[in-house]
């Protein structure tokens, strides 16, 4: 159960999985992947409606009466575009230097021992668990050059944490406590854990209003957590969703969800911030903080605000009639929109799309299955195609672009890192069926040339 309700959180925290942030770290290990759509649990969580339609994009009806999408060639968006057939096979030694690895022989059975990120001075946030009717988590640092652990000591955090900071001096790690049971909207707390005093603190905010689990902080430059409460949502139109030539609902095009932007002092409770900003995703480099307008579903503009002098400027991102934006990143001067853009008899149109913080189109990877979220400086692309399926890398300074490893885990794992590393997972074993997910996981931890 705990691995079901990972996998869909997962899914549902756009900013991959992701989102926003490593989508891997919203909820650390052990969670099965599932091929990427809009998240549909039960709970009141947000499912956006379809808004405009594109005319020629709905034609006919099929035997259940709902509207089928277009039965033609996936669109080319604006500006340059790049595939993965483009993407060049990255060599150990050349590209990467492996620093470490671990792995999960069967995680189906149970969850297991995880790296959940790296800490930026290089060593790897381990963790145990959860195990046990309780579950019970402990952490250690790895240093991966001799493989010794320092556990830490014992901390209680809500089972759906992640990692928010990774620091020299500090660990913080958020979650939620929910109301009751399953109810995935509560009370936003934050472990923090002091690596000189070697002590942990948990911080809890009275005056925030209640968040949603799957929807993660952000922590600025000012050293605030910022976070996204629910203000808007949509619901799926009458008769659910169209239906794309694969068989499942086709939500592009949808309206996308909002929030209103508030803000927490990591070490003053009574430090709540209301920042009076309307927001869908929320990211920062070190001089700007950039917003979407709207998040899971079609945004029209991306908003950038420069942290020195308070100026503001917003662009049309020009990502299509269709494009929901499913995960949202910075670096340096470039913004990060991983969307999803429709099926077609031809495939999905899935696309990370690089902008400069100007609204200049940089580069689209456009392709089946795909995601993409940053972490580490660079862009990670995660493919679910076929024939391309693997993990590939963006670099958005440089332009290159290449191909890691050929396949991929059944489970979402990993967690933020610094500049300069680089964090997968690959398969391992073998599926007792096709319809189930390949059991077990190894983790690669490498430093990024």
């Amino acid at each position: 159960m705990v691995n079901e309700m990972r996998a869909l959180l997962h899914e549902a925290a756009a900013t991959p999985p992701a989102d926003d942030i490593d989508l891997a770290a919203v909820l650390a290990g052990g969670r099965q992947r599932v091929r990427r759509r809009r998240a549909r649990l039960a709970g009141g969580l947000a499912v956006a409606v379809v808004g405009v339609v594109a005319a020629g994009t709905l034609v006919s009806q099929g035997a259940d009466g709902r509207d089928t999408p277009a039965a033609s060639v996936v669109p080319r968006p604006d500006g340059p575009v790049i595939g993965l057939s483009d993407a060049a096979q990255a060599k150990e030694g050349v590209d990467y230097d492996v620093l470490a690895s671990y792995t999960n022989e069967d995680l189906d059975a149970a969850n297991g021992q995880y790296y959940d990120g790296v800490t930026d001075d290089g060593l790897i946030l381990f963790r145990d668990g959860p195990h046990g009717p309780e579950n019970k988590i402990r952490y250690a640092l790895l240093d991966p050059a001799t493989g010794e652990k320092d556990w830490l000591p014992p901390v209680e955090p809500s089972d759906q944490v992640w990692a928010v900071e990774l620091g020299a001096e500090r660990l913080v790690l958020a979650g939620v406590r929910p109301k009751d049971g399953m109810d995935l909207t509560g009370a936003l707390v934050a472990h923090v854990y002091d690596r000189g005093t070697r002590t942990w603190s948990t911080t809890t905010w009275a005056g925030l209003p209640a968040v949603t689990g799957i929807r993660s902080p952000v922590l600025g430059p000012d050293g605030r957590l910022y976070v996204r409460v629910p203000a808007t949502q949509g619901s799926p139109p009458p008769g659910g969703w169209p239906t794309g030539p694969d068989g499942e609902a086709d939500d592009a095009g949808a309206e996308g969800e909002t929030y209103d932007l508030w803000s927490v002092s990591l070490s003053d409770p009574a430090d709540v911030r209301d920042e009076r900003l309307r927001v869908g995703s929320v990211a920062f480099t070190d001089d700007a903080m950039i917003w979407s307008a709207a998040s899971n579903g079609i945004n029209l503009r991306i908003h950038v605000r420069d942290l020195a002098t308070g100026a503001e400027h917003d662009f049309d991102p020009k990502s299509g009639k269709r494009c929901n934006l499913l995960g949202f990143g910075a670096v340096a001067d470039r913004v990060v929109l991983s969307q999803y853009c429709g099926t077609y008899d031809n495939g999905r149109d899935d696309r990370i799309q690089v902008l400069t913080t100007d609204g200049d189109l940089v580069t689209t990877i456009q392709g089946d299955g795909i995601d993409g979220w940053v972490t580490g400086g660079v862009v990670k692309v995660s493919s679910h195609d076929r024939n391309r399926a693997g993990l590939f890398v963006y670099e958005p300074d440089s332009g290159r672009f290449t191909r890691i490893s050929d396949a991929n885990s059944s489970y979402g794992l990993g967690g933020p890192t610094p500049e300069g590393y680089l964090l997968w997972d690959t398969p391992v074993g073998k599926a007792s069926s096709p319809q189930e997910p390949i059991p077990g996981a190894t983790q690669w931890l490498a430093r990024w040339r």
